[in-house]
């Protein structure tokens, strides 16, 4: 059988630092100079030139031109004099066009409302990162051991060591900038302002960052003992604060059965904080773990908060995809919550790999933690699988949800008037406006007209009647108390009352505050109080009030203010300001002035 990775016959290589440090450079200028003409195409697209404006005239194209052309050199100048020639070059291509791809869907998803060079949403880009460092990093070690999987002491080394490298290299050129611009301030100073206008001029600076970026890939490179002697102290001082989190993460889930889980839920980024924590789990668990080897375990303290560490995994997954399930049921699928999910799915990977890991030496003889390495591996190849389906047609999340929910809509699991027709003009690109469209031809009268509403607003906020109405979530105080009938209905985007929809109760109190008899409602959010009063139509908001920041309370919470039980309105030192037939309203100034120091 043939070696897939026996590239023997035909093989070139670059041999030498001159030859890696030729190679490398190159690279930097190639990809200066693409991102250059990118630059210039998207400026002359918004008008600062009047030459050609190819390609950013066509947004999908220059999508996919500029993630491949941003991405790609990197990952080729990591490759150098690790993969001969002819297998970076095609590993090259592969790699760009998968780019290409990813950055040609993203951009043809869009609506051109908020189109703007270089037509890239942030979470392509950085998925689009992480997947090619990962896959990257599966490649170098197969390639050079001609396995299709290799050693694990391989991908730690190989990857670590990258990992290190990227960051000092990021940090060289920031470094170089940085003195850029403290020598152009020196010169300015005495009334030299070459330096400054050379370094504003894109033909200098988009090209020299490149250049100055693989100059710091190939000096990192050619030192690679001490790139490794950082690496080790980097990866020792992490482990420590496996202990850290650890601690943290088990008496978090040691108090949920006595607290429960509102507390959680209502920070609506539950599922996002859960995942966040079991993340910092597993990366600083490969930080004590690192290459497996017997001569390189960590000291006994580290090897228990391992174990512990790797079965918390599990309950976290586990709160996560509760979390997750519960918003999905009330309220369907998103982009964020189907990112969510896959984030969920590879940590399912995780925690389940390293739980067998951590719990299989109770009846099964085996090496440290040894399970984890493959399920590193494995969980790796899953990841770069879900982010190339999740940016790509097959699970884009925008499609997804659309689908989703326009099926809630139909089926009455939302009613017409709750269902949220901005999200699909706006949230859900090319997706969600043909979507919009086939419900502005809905046979349901009010659905139809809906949808045509939102389809003729010029802004997601310029028709608040388009928004679902929600009921607030508001606590009456003094406890005991009960709000006035109606307060607490279902109230539109634009009603002071909806920022009570969110996370965090709001909390009210009634008081007569003009001396007429009837009670207004004082309705307090984190930032300010607000005034109703009642009228004809309900209640309407009258004034905002916001604490003295200067003297005063201890909090700036404005529900904690508004339960002193010293509550009163105060006479204004000031009058409002009649203008002709207008009135100014005097505007409260708030001038914090430092004490005056006295002298001992």
């Amino acid at each position: 059988m043939t070696d897939p990775f026996n590239d023997q016959t035909g093989r070139a290589s670059l041999n030498g630092a001159r030859g890696l440090a030729a190679a490398r450079i190159g690279i930097g200028l190639v990809q200066g100079g693409l991102l250059y003409f990118l630059w210039r195409s998207a400026a002359q697209s918004e008008g600062l030139s009047d030459a050609l404006t190819w390609p950013a005239t066509q947004p999908p194209l220059f999508a996919a031109l500029a993630l491949a052309c941003a991405l790609t050199p990197v990952m080729l100048q990591a490759g150098v004099g690790r993969l001969s020639v002819r297998t970076l070059a095609l590993w090259g291509l592969i790699a760009a066009a998968a780019l290409a791809l990813l950055g040609w869907h993203d951009a043809a998803q869009q609506t051109r409302e908020y189109f703007r060079p270089p037509y890239l949403r942030f979470p392509v880009i950085a998925f689009a990162a992480a997947a090619l460092f990962i896959a990257h990093h599966l490649i170098v070690p197969a390639v050079a051991s001609r396995r299709w999987i290799a050693d694990f002491d391989d991908y730690f080394d190989t990857a670590w060591k990258a990992g290190v490298q990227l960051v000092l290299s990021l940090g060289f050129t920031g470094a170089f900038w940085l003195l850029l611009f403290l020598g152009a301030a020196l010169f300015h100073v005495i009334g030299l302002r070459f330096l400054s206008d050379l370094i504003s001029e894109e033909w200098f600076s988009i090209p020299v960052t490149c250049l100055v970026f693989a100059t710091a890939v190939q000096l990192t490179d050619v030192r690679s003992g001490l790139i490794r002697g950082v690496r080790t102290v980097a990866l020792m001082l992490l482990s420590w604060l496996l202990l850290v989190i650890t601690v943290l993460v088990a008496g978090f889930l040691l108090a949920l059965p006595f607290t429960g889980l509102d507390g959680l839920w209502k920070t609506g980024s539950a599922t996002a904080l859960v995942l966040s924590a079991a993340a910092a789990l597993i990366i600083l668990i490969n930080t004590a773990y690192q290459d497996g080897r017997e001569d390189n375990l960590p000291p006994v303290v580290l090897r228990v908060a391992v174990r512990v560490a790797a079965v918390l995994l599990t309950p976290l997954i586990l709160i996560a995809i509760w979390g997750l399930s519960l918003r999905i049921g009330q309220h369907g699928l998103t982009p964020d919550r189907i990112i969510a999910a896959a984030c969920a799915l590879v940590g399912v990977v995780y925690a389940a790999g390293y739980g067998w890991a951590a719990l299989s030496p109770f009846w099964r003889k085996t090496a440290w933690m040894k399970p984890l390495e493959r399920t590193n591996v494995a969980a790796a190849v899953l990841t770069v699988g879900v982010i190339l389906a999740l940016f790509s047609p097959l699970l884009d999340p925008a499609r997804l949800s659309v689908a989703d929910q326009v099926a809630r809509l139909k089926r009455g699991a939302v009613s017409a008037a709750q269902f949220d027709y901005g999200f699909l003009k706006w949230s859900a690109g090319r997706t969600g406006q043909r979507a919009l469209a086939g419900l502005a031809r809905s046979d349901n009268a009010d659905i139809a007209a809906r949808a045509k509403r939102v389809q003729t607003s010029t802004s997601r906020y310029d028709d608040e009647r388009s928004a679902p109405p929600v009921r607030p979530r508001i606590t009456a105080w003094p406890q005991g108390a009960v709000l006035p009938a109606g307060f607490d209905a279902p109230v539109p985007a634009g009603d002071p009352r909806f920022a009570c929809t969110g996370a965090e109760d709001c909390v009210a109190v009634m008081r007569d505050m003009n001396g007429d008899g009837r009670n207004e409602v004082l309705l307090a959010t984190r930032f300010q109080i607000t005034l109703f009063a009642a009228d004809a139509e309900g209640w309407r908001p009258e004034a905002d009030y916001r604490a003295d920041v200067c003297v005063g309370p201890k909090s700036s919470d404005h529900r904690e203010l508004l339960q002193s039980p010293d509550i009163a309105p105060v006479a204004a030192p000031w009058p409002d300001l009649k203008l002709g037939e207008t009135t100014a309203s005097r505007q409260i100034r708030i001038d914090c002035r430092p004490p005056v120091a006295v002298n001992p």
